[in-house]
């Protein structure tokens, strides 16, 4: 009975049809509140690469925070590329609070941009900045700039130069085809890592973002690998008898819980990667599972079933008692805390239908973020400002990114096809 509600947490988050190996983005709600900016086309010397334009994929970037209400080009009444020829009056008409501007040069193989960013109100100058990629790598250097962006208005770092790891599900010839794949934050260079005709599941980053820790069924049943991205490498770390399911690295990429059920029963452990030596951290007769660290690494939050039906306990120490976090429905469960320590977000089921919620750690008050009806996989942002869950949309299974207090959204479906599984890698260096 144990196994069957945990592998059903597992391959919920599982359905059918064709993947597309690269997502695109849809607005659906912005905040009311968002910050007027203008993003200026760069002027262009020295044969820039046509293609996708960096002050497009800044616009968009910014957009999909939700903090920010971006003005089209179109209603622009002057294309400035250096202060000196910004007027001013001319922003504040349009009701902009920041001006971007900026020049793409091209020396070689390399491609040098020069941006400034204006308030407009106080007319002065608030970043100004060059960074140089290769002719190749002009998204990089647009994510760079909407990072920098972000952090000059916000003070808090931007995440989009960081990446997305999700699976997809595509049927061909009859038979199913899983695909974990690595992509942008916006959904696009995505790569595909892994291909099989059994499930992939539960990707999780490394600290450093260079592997993915996932549950593969390639041999028949649950195996928990370690993925090497940059060389392919791939090593089998638990394949006990029974279940082997969510893995959750450590602060300091030495470890990983792990659900096991080897010895009888669903429980929590913590694997030294490098010994292989285990450590059981819960022993109940209830389902233990889905366990991932707290914002200080020393405690764990998880779902069990130990109050009849799946909640969030925490530990404060891998030997500390488990206290219960939520109590607003009969289902809560797939714990992601934020990095502060202030919140814990996870799937909530509420009138017949599974949303994305949050409970306050300071005062127990439980928030739904979403308004759909069939949301699962959250997982956030290294900055904690935005959240990125699955969910249906018109009968396709979608990528959906919120602020982290629900005020707007974005979504990334698939081109066709179901799309699953999201994480979000850490800042990668």
């Amino acid at each position: 009975m144990a196994l069957t509600l945990v592998c059903s947490l597992l391959v919920w988050a599982l359905g059918t049809g064709p993947a597309s190996a690269e997502l695109t983005i849809r607005i659906t709600e912005g905040a009311d509140s968002a910050i007027p900016v203008a993003v200026v086309p760069f002027a262009e010397n020295g044969g820039i690469p046509a293609g996708d334009k960096i002050n497009s994929i800044v616009q968009d970037d910014l957009a999909m925070s939700g903090e920010f209400r971006t003005l089209s080009p179109e209603k622009m009444l002057s294309l400035p590329s250096k202060r000196s020829e910004v007027y001013y009056r001319d922003w504040r008409l349009l009701g902009q609070r920041y001006v971007l501007v900026g020049q793409l040069s091209r020396n070689g193989d390399r491609v040098e941009a020069r941006y400034e960013l204006l308030d407009v109100n106080r007319e002065e100058r608030i970043l100004g900045e060059s960074a140089a990629v290769s002719v190749g790598n002009m998204r990089t250097l647009a994510h760079h700039i909407s990072d920098k962006v972000y952090e000059a208005i916000t003070g808090v770092p931007g995440a989009f130069s960081t990446k997305l790891a999700y699976v997809t599900l595509d049927t061909a010839k009859g038979e199913p085809r899983y695909r974990l794949q690595v992509s942008d934050v916006d959904g696009k260079r995505a790569r595909v890592r892994l291909e099989s005709k059994e499930p992939i599941l539960s990707p999780a980053w490394s600290p450093d973002g260079k592997k993915l820790a996932y549950v593969s069924f390639e041999t028949g049943k649950p195996a928990i690998y370690i993925h090497e991205l940059g060389s392919g490498n791939r090593t089998k770390v638990a394949d006990f008898r029974g279940l082997n399911s969510a893995p959750a690295w450590s602060r300091d990429g030495r470890s990983l819980l792990l659900t096991l059920s080897k010895d009888g029963n669903a429980e929590i452990y913590r694997m030294d990667i490098q010994s292989r030596n285990l450590k059981r951290l819960t022993n109940h007769w209830s389902i233990d599972t889905e366990g991932v660290w707290d914002h200080s690494g020393e405690g764990i939050f998880f779902t069990s079933d130990r109050s009849g039906g799946p909640q969030i306990y925490h530990k404060s120490s891998e030997t500390a008692e488990p206290r219960r976090i939520t109590f607003g429905s009969r289902y809560n469960a797939r714990p992601r805390p934020d990095s502060q320590g202030d919140y814990v977000y996870y799937v909530h089921q509420r009138n017949g239908g599974f949303h994305i919620a949050r409970t306050d750690l300071s005062n127990g008050e439980e928030t739904v973020l979403t308004r759909t009806a069939s949301d699962e996989s959250p997982s956030l942002a290294p900055n904690g400002r935005m959240l990125i869950y699955a969910t249906k949309h018109s009968g396709t299974s979608v990528l959906t990114v919120i602020s982290a207090d629900g005020g707007a959204a974005y979504s990334l479906p698939a081109t066709e096809g179901d799309v699953r599984e999201p994480a979000w890698s850490p800042v990668i260096r």
